[in-house]
This record gives structure tokens, C-alpha cells and sequence, in this order.
């Protein structure tokens, strides 16, 4: 278990989530599929395509590309270049509405934290955004990559870590994802499920010491090394490719239920007294077999199945998204609420909030 220290004084001011304006359709994605891909593909594949596409847990998803013909045979240079624009593009946004919720500007900002796992460059994302945002030439910035859908959570404790070892000031914490830089389209099934669930987007978290907003009461997080090939990104001939199991379901609620108790149990919680779930969106199997296995209802996961539906499962900032559609909702003072997600690793984290 790796707890945070209790009462570090860390509260979340604000969240801002953002998205590319192009919104598609599933029916229209499945149609560029069976355009480009009838005589690559086996009868089987494109048999699959039209189970997954015609799936209603999701209707669309957002896609930063300006021609979604342009992911069909998408150059490596040019996918590497729309990774790099979107990243920065997306994170700005979500920084500027966070810091704007907060009542705040960019001059406030003492640190920032980014993670991704859909692309790498270097300097990384944090580095370009200093320039695009007009941020302080000291400010302490830090880019994490490789935690795969979890990452948002682990991202937060670093962005906790710092501003308690400031004392004060403002740290974002940005999770942002380009799913559709690591595009494949082949005869397998992880590919086939990936090209059906994944979009893009960013999320956005201002930290700061006043009792305002969310208070961080204690986090953890659990590994399982050993389940790591059900979920990952695996390299071939120099590009990303998904791996996904269809034993995610079963792998994740397990890893999922014990990170929760993790959290809960020392402060002599359970999951009935947490009103609040913010699930990661990571699919219909896996968000059932989670609420079965937390015992939650399905009022308590409709936030996830919504964000799923109208943005699919965009990684690691899709957990912000859902806490940013309960909040929408409304949290009252006093509320207890609870982050969970779960990835590569294979990884689970929660984070424990509650409502000031």
C-alpha cells in the first residue's frame, strides 16, 4: 500500500477537461473502416468491427485529427507531429479553464506535473506548454510517462508531494492522451477493441493549501507485474501497438477492489460509506464487473457509463472527466469521494477526496 500522509493540506481547487472540436460518430468510423480496410481485413475481423462499432455503451468519440481519413496509412513523422501539437494544444486549454475555475492565472503557478502514455518527445510536453502558456522560466515542471490509463492518479500524488513540500503556491496536475497517435489496424483482436473504445482528450487539476474545493485525504496504489501482458503497449517495427486481454474484466476488479480497501480500511471506511465514484471509463465488461465487485449501484457508475458513451475511454484522463461529470451533478459539503483507475502494470490507484 502507498498512503499519502494524512492531512498534508492539499486540496484540488479546480478541474477543466478538453477535447479536439472533431466529435464522430461510431457508425462513421465504421464506415472509414470498412472503406480502407474490407480487403485487408479477414470476414471475421470486419465481422468484429461491426459487433464493436454497433455496441451502444459508446456513440462517439473526440479525435485530434483534422480528416479522420488521414489515420488510414498515417505517416509515422506526421503521427509524431500531431501528437506533439494536440498534446500541448489540448493541455493548454485544460490548464487555462482549470486555472480560470479557480479564479487563478498562469503567473500563480508554481508547478506542473504532466503524464501520457500514447507518445514521447523530448524536452516533453511540460517543457513546450511553459512557452505556449506564458509560465514562470523557474517554475518546477515534470513530465511522467508509461502509467498507461492509471496515470492521472499517480500524477496527483507527485503534484500533492510538491505543493506540500512548498508549503503554498499552485500546482496543475495534467493528464493528456492522444490514443489515436498509436492507431493500428490488423488482424487482432486487441487492435479491432482498442479502434473502438479509445479517444482523446485532457484534463486539468489546480492544487493549492487552502481549505477550498477537495481535500486529499490518502491514496494507494497496487501493482501486479506478473498480469502485465493483458494490458500494454507493445513496440513493432517502431510504433505503439495495444495489448488487451478479455480477461481485463476479472484482472482489473480484483486489483481495483483491493486498492480501494486499501485506502478505506486504515480510516475505518468501507464502500458503502463513499457516495461518490469517479470509476475510469475503460468499457461496458469493465465497469460492470467493477460495480458487481465494489457491491455499488448503478446510480453510482452512471457518471462512468456517461463519460464512456460520449468520449469513449480516453486514458488516463478519462478518471477526471467522471469526477468533473459528478461534480456537474453536484457534491455536496462533506461528501466523500472516491478516484479509481487502473491500466498498464498491471496497475490499479485510488485517491480519496472529500467535498470542503
Amino acid at each position: 500500500m502507498n498512503e499519502s500522509r494524512p492531512n498534508s493540506g492539499a486540496h484540488i481547487a479546480s478541474i477543466a477537461t478538453a477535447t479536439p472540436p472533431r466529435a464522430v460518430s461510431q457508425d462513421a468510423l465504421e464506415q472509414l473502416a470498412r472503406k480502407h480496410y474490407q480487403g485487408r481485413l479477414s470476414s471475421r475481423s470486419m465481422s468484429l468491427i461491426h459487433a464493436l462499432f454497433s455496441h451502444p455503451s459508446i456513440k462517439q468519440r473526440n479525435l485530434a485529427i483534422d480528416d479522420v481519413e488521414d489515420l488510414v496509412d498515417e505517416d509515422v513523422d506526421a503521427r509524431v507531429a500531431r501528437f506533439t501539437k494536440w498534446s500541448q494544444d489540448l493541455s493548454a486549454q485544460a490548464i487555462n479553464g482549470a486555472l480560470e475555475r479557480a479564479g487563478l492565472g498562469v503567473a500563480d503557478v508554481d508547478g506542473l506535473v504532466v503524464n501520457t502514455c500514447t507518445g514521447y518527445i523530448c524536452p516533453g510536453i511540460s517543457t513546450y506548454l511553459i512557452g505556449k502558456l506564458g509560465l514562470s522560466r523557474s517554475v518546477r515542471v515534470y513530465d511522467l510517462v508509461g502509467s498507461g490509463c492509471g496515470g492521472a492518479i499517480p500524477n496527483l500524488e507527485i503534484a500533492e508531494s510538491l505543493l506540500v513540500r512548498k508549503g503554498k503556491g499552485v500546482v496543475v496536475s495534467v493528464a493528456v492522451e492522444i490514443c489515436t497517435a498509436t492507431f493500428q489496424m490488423d488482424n487482432d483482436l486487441s487492435l479491432l477493441l482498442s479502434n473502438t473504445l479509445f479517444g482523446d482528450g485532457a484534463a486539468a487539476a489546480v492544487l493549492w493549501t487552502k481549505p477550498e474545493g477537495y481535500e486529499l485525504v490518502a491514496s494507494a496504489s497496487q501493482y501486479v507485474p506478473e498480469q502485465r501482458e493483458h494490458i500494454r503497449y507493445v513496440h513493432k517495427k517502431g510504433q505503439l501497438h495495444n495489448q488487451l486481454s478479455l480477461r481485463l474484466p476479472d484482472l482489473i476488479k480484483k486489483a481495483a477492489a483491493q486498492v480501494v480497501s486499501d485506502v478505506l480500511e486504515p480510516l475505518s471506511l468501507t464502500p458503502r460509506d463513499i457516495k461518490h465514484w469517479a470509476l475510469h471509463s475503460g468499457g461496458e465488461k469493465v465497469i460492470n464487473a467493477l460495480r458487481d465487485e465494489l457491491g455499488l449501484s448503478e446510480d453510482q457508475v452512471s457518471a462512468t457509463r456517461h463519460i464512456l458513451a460520449e468520449h469513449g475511454n480516453m486514458s488516463s484522463p478519462t478518471v477526471w472527466f467522471v469526477l468533473r461529470e459528478l461534480e456537474k451533478r453536484g457534491i455536496a459539503s462533506g461528501d466523500w469521494c472516491i478516484m479509481v483507475a487502473f491500466g498498464a502494470g498491471l496497475s490499479a490507484h485510488a485517491y480519496l477526496l472529500r467535498k470542503k
